[in-house]
């Protein structure tokens, strides 16, 4: 079992009274669970939740995440009711309890069965956000402890996969979604998983010292500048995002740029363009290889500046440059909002704006409406598929096309973004702006430029709609939307229209 030291120690500006209380669960589960085991694993149980509870303290979450990571097998496996668990740590926690304790049921299958386990998972997570999150530190201390060689196993890696590295992309918690990944990858294809594996450790040791030589020159540098206090550490690129590289770049290593990287964090956004001119100033930058995601971040909100630089003796190195809240939004995303929501209630801080947007309270009569009901858009979009207006077919369809999609910002002429999916439309820009603007959808114009309705997007894009009253939604809209929203709306008219 983790110390509940080191668990402590992980959280963020917690008092005493929350830590008490994680200490007060702590001790719980031990006496409960005492030495069982896990189904389907020879771990016990209280190493499990312990280590659970450790990542969603590394994530910053606060004391009812923490507890439930502690609590989450107590209904079943300890015998435990709700009744005891709201008693001992209140309301708010036993409902994350019950909540976590449902998601344990959902199983990854194919065809219609995969459907539903997904719907199951959005449904109860658009209650709690939180759940969600939990579920994913679960998740991945699993893939962490599991086994080679064994079918049950398999099936993991794949709903891991599948499943659950969309879900950790969506909500920008880049680091578990690289570790993810790279779990599952070695579960699915372990021979091609090895032999990157190898390639990857042979690079670093090819180029261990001069990359070293290189972290020290920059911080000499650095050192001498305005810039206060950076933070300098190296990064190797992920197996599994390596191999999906070398699918695009025809299996040529040489081609691909970001293997090896040096990462450095500082204060202020005016300091991460300082080091990019003085990185500039003694290593040549890779032709069109410099990326300014602070002015335009990318799809899932990561903020920061890439140049490749020639670092000498044929090495090409990455450089990254963020502020640490940009490294903590990186590696954390929805994670570190709530945290920050969690810690800071009413603050206002420009560094989390762009979850707000994704962001809205639930306020339908029946729902939860305390803080952390605040859930992403294109979850509720997820979850008002019924089962009863949309068929097996079009919501793999949908999931495809719209939720396991990447993603890209589109704005109006407000300078309002639109999160879509790529190869989205003016069609579904139209309606993901304002159902209305949809359904009266008479013109648009692209970064200036009359368009047709049916014109595919590309991230940074200026739409402007126009609109007409008498105009209305046309059949053949449906062969151009990508989004549930659009095609959602389409059909309701048309159904509507023709009865």
């Amino acid at each position: 079992m983790v110390p509940l030291k080191e668990i402590i120690l992980a959280t963020r500006s917690l008092d005493d009274d929350k830590k008490a209380l994680i200490g007060k669960a702590y001790t719980f589960v031990e006496k409960v669970h005492k030495n069982n085991s896990r189904h389907y694993s020879t771990d016990i149980i209280t190493d499990h939740i312990s280590r659970v509870a450790l990542i969603l303290a590394h994530l910053g979450m606060a004391h009812e995440s923490i507890i439930t990571g502690l609590l989450h097998h107590i209904l079943r496996e300890g015998n435990a009711t709700l009744e005891e668990i709201q008693a001992e740590f209140g309301e708010g926690v036993a409902l994350l309890v019950e909540r976590a304790t449902v998601l344990r049921d959902i199983k990854y299958y194919r065809g219609m069965k995969h459907v539903e386990s997904l719907r199951k998972l959005f449904v109860a997570s658009a209650k709690d956000i939180r759940i969600l999150i939990i579920k994913l530190a679960d998740r991945l201390d699993s893939m962490r402890h599991l086994h080679l060689n064994n079918a049950h196993h398999k099936r993991i890696a794949r709903e891991t996969m599948e499943m659950y590295v969309p879900i950790a992309y969506r909500l920008g918690l880049r680091g578990m979604t690289k570790e993810l990944e790279d779990l599952a990858f070695r579960y699915l294809d372990p021979k091609t998983y090895n032999h990157l594996k190898a390639v990857i450790q042979k690079e670093r040791k090819v180029h261990e010292k001069q990359l070293d030589s290189l972290r020290q020159s920059l911080e000499g540098l650095l050192s001498t500048s305005a810039v206060r206090e950076p933070r300098i550490d190296t990064r190797l690129k992920g197996i599994y995002s390596l191999y999906t590289k070398m699918l695009r770049r025809e299996n040529d290593i040489r081609r691909v740029y970001d293997l090896l990287a040096i990462r450095i964090c500082v204060k202020t956004i005016e300091e991460c363009y300082s080091v990019l001119g003085i990185i500039h100033s003694y290593w040549r930058p890779l032709p069109g290889r410099i990326k300014d995601y602070i002015a335009s971040p990318k799809t899932n909100g990561y903020k920061g500046l890439h140049t490749t630089i020639f670092a000498g003796n044929g090495m090409i190195v990455e450089v990254q440059i963020r502020t640490h809240q940009m490294h903590d939004q990186a590696e954390y995303g929805l994670a570190s909002h709530i945290a920050y929501k969690e810690r800071a209630k009413g603050t206002k801080d420009p560094y989390y704006s762009w979850f707000n947007q994704f962001l809205t309270p639930d306020n339908k009569k029946g729902t939860d409406t305390r803080q952390f009901s605040y859930i992403p858009d294109w979850l509720k979009e997820i979850v008002h598929m019924h089962a009863d207006t949309i068929n097996e077919s079009q919501i793999i369809t949908v999931l495809r096309s719209d939720f396991f999609q990447k993603r890209m910002f589109v704005f109006d002429i407000k300078g309002d973004v639109v999160d879509l999916p790529l190869s989205a439309t003016v069609i579904d820009f139209a309606f993901e702006l304002d159902p209305a603007l949809g359904r009266h959808l008479q013109d648009a114009k692209v970064n200036g430029t009359f368009a047709p309705l049916t014109t595919e997007l590309h991230n940074g894009d200026i739409v402007e709609i126009l609109t007409g009253k008498a105009l209305k939604p046309d059949r053949q809209w449906l062969a151009s939307t990508k989004t549930a929203l659009a095609r959602r709306e389409i059909e309701d008219f048309l159904f509507s229209d023709s009865t």
